[in-house]
């Protein structure tokens, strides 16, 4: 039986450029390489939408990307068709892999080359193509067999991260991202693209102040592990999952406040 493939959306003038392409393909197969997770496209749907399949059979956003990059990886073979129906459902290849470590080594050496010799060391310190440390403390149960971290503060988590990688493809605000922590940003419901998300980002980090604003930053964002984030701030051994899992419940309270917890899956 023939392969499912996506219905060509565009022509040869409308295509975006390889250098748009492969910074939004880097975002979208780092998020496809995580375990359980998948691109799905509805037919006409302008946006697919990345979610990632848990244990328990609940399934989480975890992004969305324009129809035309996933056109467009799913011609390079970088993902493929597996489910389909209304709504197909792609996951990374082996191709989409290689690519992904070719992707990141990429964007590694250009930052190497435009920083100093230290931070480059402190980010090749930091997780590439692994499980994010959020994905892997939801699969953690209390003692009594209750999750650890609530869906809805994992989905918070997922949700900040999204607004990092999209804010992360224009320009790093002054004083690093770090500066968000305490950075005053007029909520401004016309921005759109990396500058709207640098906003949201800002907004988030601010309303949850620095130390719960300082860990979701690390953890979520920059995936940073969680005795890593301990140690650099100073705090007892073990505690960062407690600290985290605070911040994430205030985190979700901000985006039901602010109405963009992410909306419903396609299909």
């Amino acid at each position: 039986m023939e392969t499912p493939q996506m219905t060509a959306l565009t022509t040869a003038n409308d295509w975006p450029d390889t250098t748009a392409i492969d910074d939004e393909a880097r975002r979208v197969l780092r998020r496809l390489v995580e375990p359980g997770a998948c691109l799905a496209v509805a037919e006409g749907m302008e946006k697919a939408v990345i979610v990632r399949e848990g244990e328990d059979g609940n399934t989480i956003r975890t992004g969305t990307v324009d129809s035309i990059i996933a056109e467009s990886m799913a011609l390079r073979d970088w993902i493929a068709c597996t489910a389909s129906g209304r709504v197909l459902r792609y996951r990374i290849t082996t191709a989409g892999r290689t690519a992904l470590k070719t992707l990141l080594a990429a964007s590694e050496n250009e930052k190497a080359r435009a920083s100093s010799d230290e931070d480059a060391d402190e980010r090749r310190g930091r997780p590439t193509v692994a499980e994010s440390p959020l994905s892997m403390l939801a699969r953690r149960r209390d003692r009594d067999g209750s999750r650890f971290l609530a869906p809805d503060m994992v989905r918070a988590g997922e949700r900040l991260r999204e607004e990092f990688e999209i804010a992360s493809m224009g320009s790093v605000p002054e004083g690093g991202w770090e500066a968000l922590l305490t950075a005053s940003v007029p909520s401004d419901g016309s921005l759109r693209g990396a500058e709207g998300a640098q906003a949201r980002l800002a907004a988030a980090l601010a309303d949850l102040g620095p130390g719960l604003g300082d860990i979701v930053l690390r953890v979520c964002c920059q995936l940073e592990g969680l005795e890593s984030v301990e140690k650099r701030m100073g705090w007892a051994a073990r505690s960062g999952k407690i600290v985290l899992r605070i911040a994430l419940e205030r985190l979700a309270r901000h985006f039901e406040r602010e109405s963009v917890a992410g909306g419903g899956l396609i299909g």
